[in-house]
C-alpha cells in the first residue's frame, strides 16, 4: 500500500475535475486528479458543445480561452421551426450582446489537460477500485489501484466530478442526500456527420413526427438529434433513414455525409440536496443532470467549479469555511434555474407519447407567444446565453494560499 497526501483529491478528469485542478493550481493549492478512462478516451469522447457567455468568459479569464477564441463559432441567435414557420431569437438584441460559442466539450478537455500537463501535473488514468471513506473526518481518504498497486490518498476535501455513475454519490450514507428526479417518455438520437453545417445557428424545430435538432461542431464537422424511444437501438437508425428523418422534421435541404458517431441519449432531471457531504462536495453530473435541449450540463458542472474553487482559496489560506458551507446552497440557485428553462425548452418542443391534441395546442401557443411576444423570447435568449454568476466572496481565483499541514 502507498501513502499519498495532498490538498484536494478530485474524482474525475472530466471538464469539471481538469478545471477544478486548474484553478487550484493558480491559487497555489495542491490536488491530485484520478481518472479510470484513457486519456484517448476522454479526449475523443463527444459530449456537449454549447458555451455559454459566461463559460467561454471564465475559461478565458483563467488562461484557457485562446484556442477556443480562435476556432469557437460564436452564435448570436438561435431558430425556432415548427408549424411550416421559423423564426430567429436574436441573442444580441434580446441580450445587451451576450451571446454563445459553439465548442466541443472534448476540445475544452484537451485544452485542460494541456495546461496540467505544462504544469507537469497531469491526471492518474485507468485507475481502478476507486473508493472514497472518512468523509466527516478532517482527512477524507480515497483509496485506489494504479498500474497494479494499491493506494490511499489523504486529502483535506474531496471534490466529486465523477459523473452520475461514479462512486462519489453512492459513497454518502443512506438518508444524507435527497434526490429529486424527473424521467421523460423518449431519448434522443445524437449524430455526428462529417459535412458543413445547413445553418449559420442551431435549429429547434418542432414537428409532428418529433424532435430535431441541427447544430455543429465546426465548419466540417455537423451535430444532430432526433427525438426516438428512450430504449431505441442506434443499428435500427441507418444512415439512409437518419438524413430523411432530419430533412422532414427540419425542413431543411441538407447537404449529407459520413456519419462518425451516433448513440441514443436517454433525458431525465435530477438533482441531489445537499451537494455536499462532510469534506465531499459534489459538481456537475455527480450532483445534478438537465436534459440536454438547454444546453446546460457543460455549463453547469463549470458554474459549480467556479463556486468550489473561489471557497477553497479562503479555507486553504485561513482556514475561513464561510464559502464551503454555502456551497450548496450557492450552486442550487442556478441549478434549478437551469433545470427549469431546460424542462420548459423540453417540454415546449417535444412530441409526448398519448397526446390527443392537447399538449400539442399548448406547445404551439407557447412558441407562438415566445415568438411574438418580445418579453417572451427576451426570457428564452438571456437564460439560454447564460445568467450572470454570482460573484463568490473570494473574488480574486488567483489568491496563492498557503501549503496545506498535510505536507
Amino acid at each position: 500500500m502507498s501513502d499519498m497526501r495532498t490538498q484536494v483529491g478530485i474524482v474525475g478528469a472530466g471538464p469539471a475535475g481538469l478545471l477544478l485542478a486548474h484553478l487550484l493550481h493558480q491559487q497555489g493549492i495542491e490536488s491530485v486528479v484520478l481518472e479510470v478512462r484513457s486519456r484517448a478516451y476522454i479526449e475523443q469522447r463527444v459530449r456537449a458543445g454549447v458555451l455559454e457567455q459566461g463559460t467561454v468568459d471564465l475559461l478565458t479569464e483563467c488562461g484557457l480561452g485562446e484556442r477556443m477564441l480562435r476556432e469557437g463559432l460564436i452564435h448570436h441567435g438561435v431558430e425556432l421551426r415548427f408549424s411550416g414557420r421559423s423564426h430567429r431569437i436574436d441573442f444580441d438584441a434580446l441580450t445587451g450582446g451576450r451571446g454563445i460559442t459553439v465548442y466541443g466539450q472534448q476540445e475544452v478537455v484537451k485544452d485542460l489537460l494541456r495546461a496540467r500537463e505544462a504544469v507537469g501535473s497531469l491526471p492518474l488514468f485507468e485507475v481502478a477500485d476507486v473508493g472514497i471513506d472518512d468523509l466527516t473526518s478532517d482527512r477524507p481518504v480515497v483509496r485506489f489501484t494504479h498500474d497494479g498497486v494499491d493506494h490511499e490518498l489523504r486529502c483535506d476535501v474531496i471534490a466529486g466530478c465523477d459523473g452520475s455513475h461514479g462512486i462519489c454519490r453512492p459513497s454518502v450514507p443512506a438518508g444524507e442526500l435527497t434526490e429529486f428526479e424527473r424521467t421523460y417518455p423518449f431519448g434522443w438520437l445524437g449524430i455526428l456527420a462529417e459535412v458543413a453545417p445547413s445553418t449559420d445557428e442551431l435549429i429547434y424545430a418542432r414537428h409532428q413526427r418529433g424532435f430535431a435538432l441541427h447544430s455543429m461542431r465546426s465548419p466540417t464537422l455537423s451535430r444532430f438529434y432526433l427525438q426516438c424511444e428512450p430504449d431505441a437501438d442506434p443499428d435500427d437508425w441507418p444512415d439512409e433513414r437518419i438524413w430523411d428523418e432530419l430533412r422532414v422534421r427540419l425542413d431543411l435541404d441538407l447537404d449529407e455525409g459520413p456519419i462518425v458517431d451516433k448513440g441514443v441519449t436517454p433525458m431525465r432531471s435530477s438533482v441531489v440536496e445537499p451537494m455536499q457531504h462532510g469534506r465531499l462536495y459534489l459538481a456537475g453530473d455527480a450532483a445534478h443532470i438537465v436534459p440536454p435541449t438547454g444546453a446546460k450540463g457543460l455549463n453547469l458542472a463549470l458554474a459549480d467549479i467556479r463556486v468550489l474553487a473561489a471557497a477553497l482559496g479562503p479555507f486553504f489560506a485561513d482556514g475561513d469555511d464561510a464559502g464551503l458551507r454555502a456551497y450548496s446552497e450557492t450552486c442550487l440557485r442556478r441549478v434549478w434555474r437551469a433545470e427549469h428553462f431546460s424542462w420548459w425548452m423540453t417540454s415546449m418542443l417535444h412530441r409526448f407519447p398519448d397526446d390527443e391534441g392537447f399538449e400539442e395546442r399548448l406547445q404551439r401557443s407557447q412558441l407562438e407567444y415566445v415568438t411574438s411576444s418580445p418579453a417572451a423570447a427576451a426570457s428564452l435568449a438571456e437564460n439560454y446565453v447564460g445568467l450572470p454568476f454570482e460573484e463568490p466572496e473570494n473574488k480574486s481565483l488567483t489568491y496563492r494560499g498557503r501549503r496545506s499541514s498535510l505536507r
